[in-house]
């Protein structure tokens, strides 16, 4: 390991001295590219068995709003820019993986991924010392638009999905898609609130 390690210094500082802007931008992009995937690991576990803790009651409670029906390749549901549909099997029975629980479970989920992304992000990828405070306000702020554009987005083809795919690929789906499309938004997000080399205001 410490061969490799060597190996990997001795490559990469002439290549930071000869180029330091793509340089910074290479460790960027890794770091938050690792932190992010391990992020998105943490919730897709939340998305699968959160659930299932909840249970039916909450899997069959409808939460949507606002509410708009559809018929898309040949399944009929209701959009909505928050929570998701309720979701039946071919008996009229409630399947989890669908209603508040699992409203509940995506945002509990996507909030403390968050919660853990930001100061690995913050601390690490980008060395930011700016005020934190101000940073994880735009931050909060980032993630609640984002959410609304994922919850937009997903609930015009999970409800698809949870017909023709098994749950466990249907997760992760979510999962993916999901953290993909936050994954390239919060990048440049990041960029704008967490400048690099700020200086820390004295008190």
């Amino acid at each position: 390991m410490k061969r490799v390690l060597d190996w990997w210094i001795s490559k990469w500082k002439p290549f930071e001295e000869k180029h330091p802007k793509l340089a910074k931008w290479v460790y960027q992009i890794f770091y938050f590219f690792v932190f992010s995937m391990g992020v998105t690991i943490f919730q897709y576990l939340v998305f699968t068995f959160m659930p299932e803790i909840l249970g039916k009651e909450l899997a069959g409670t409808e939460f949507m709003w606002p509410q708009k029906e559809l018929h898309l390749f040949g399944v009929d549901f209701t959009w909505s820019l928050l929570g998701y549909n309720v979701l039946y099997d071919s008996t009229g029975e409630v399947l989890i993986g669908g209603g508040l629980g699992y409203f509940i479970s995506y945002e509990v989920g996507s909030f403390l991924a968050q919660c853990i992304n930001f100061p690995l992000q913050r601390n690490i990828t980008f060395k930011s010392k700016g005020n934190p405070a101000y940073q994880a306000m735009w931050y909060f702020i980032a993630w609640v638009i984002i959410s609304l554009i994922c919850n937009g987005f997903n609930n015009l083809w999970m409800p698809i999905a949870s017909v023709y795919v098994a749950p466990a690929i249907y997760n992760l789906l979510v999962t993916f898609i999901t953290g993909g499309v936050s994954m390239v938004i919060f990048f440049f997000v990041f960029k704008i609130i967490f400048p690099e080399g700020e200086k820390k205001v004295s008190d």
